[in-house]
């Protein structure tokens, strides 16, 4: 990158979220910094595919003309790694909220784990969590769900390409997942739990890579924000 106005006029970049961050303040800081740098009071910044501020990992940010590929870039397929907590539920899904049901793991099996494991692959039905940005007549389903409102969730149809998970610390499981759009892992990790006959929880999530793009190649907030201020105007 030769200059900062090149590097506004159309880039793509890869951060790495960092915990307790939306995904719009990533999108904020960067879009501020950008500013800042080239001394003009707008720029348009935009993210392909939203994390959860409990989420860490790969997040695309799409900066000037780059803003029109960011339909085509979500459509990819997404891939998480991350664990799940059996015998205990919240409301949210994770540890946004608090834990409001406990359930017994003791008659887990390996080939309970298995069975459920191989549930998952392939396309089906999945109902995302209420507090999530669907939206429900207008609004978004997380601000009906903390204002008391009861939501009625519709299933959408998902693909999971892959599955792999790790059950040798229970009642942890670590996992790996390959996903189409719009799929959510919080429900994941939900439903692992129910089909068990029991309880889960999403208690930890990194997204690794996005369609072709990977976490590997990704930079920190600070590491971009140096970056904008290094570049020559």
């Amino acid at each position: 990158m030769t200059s900062i106005e090149e590097f506004a006029l159309g880039s793509t970049i890869l951060v790495d979220k960092p915990l307790n961050w939306t995904s719009f303040d990533v999108v904020n800081k960067i879009r501020w910094n950008l500013r800042q740098a080239l001394g003009v009071k707008k720029i348009k910044v935009g993210h392909a595919g939203t994390l959860d501020p409990l989420a860490t990992g790969l997040l695309v940010l799409c900066i000037g003309k780059h803003t029109k590929l960011i339909n085509d870039i979500m459509v990819g397929t997404k891939t998480y790694t991350g664990t799940i907590l059996l015998g205990k539920t919240t409301p949210s899904f994770d540890l946004e909220t608090k834990f409001d049901q406990e359930f017994p793991i003791d008659h887990i099996a390996s080939e309970d784990l298995e069975r459920v494991q191989q549930s998952f692959l392939g396309e089906q039905q999945q109902v995302p969590p209420v507090f999530s940005a669907k939206q429900i007549d207008g609004k978004r389903a997380y601000d009906l769900a903390r204002a008391g409102i009861e939501v009625e969730m519709k299933a959408s149809t998902v693909n999971i390409e892959d599955f792999k998970i790790d059950a040798s610390n229970l009642p942890e499981i670590t996992f790996e997942v390959t996903c189409s759009k719009g799929t959510y892992i919080r429900s994941i990790a939900h439903d692992f739990g129910r089909r068990l006959n029991s309880g889960g929880t999403l208690i930890e999530l990194r997204r690794t890579r996005s369609g072709d793009l990977s976490i590997e190649d990704s930079k920190s907030v600070d590491e971009w924000i140096a970056f904008i201020r290094s570049v020559e105007k």
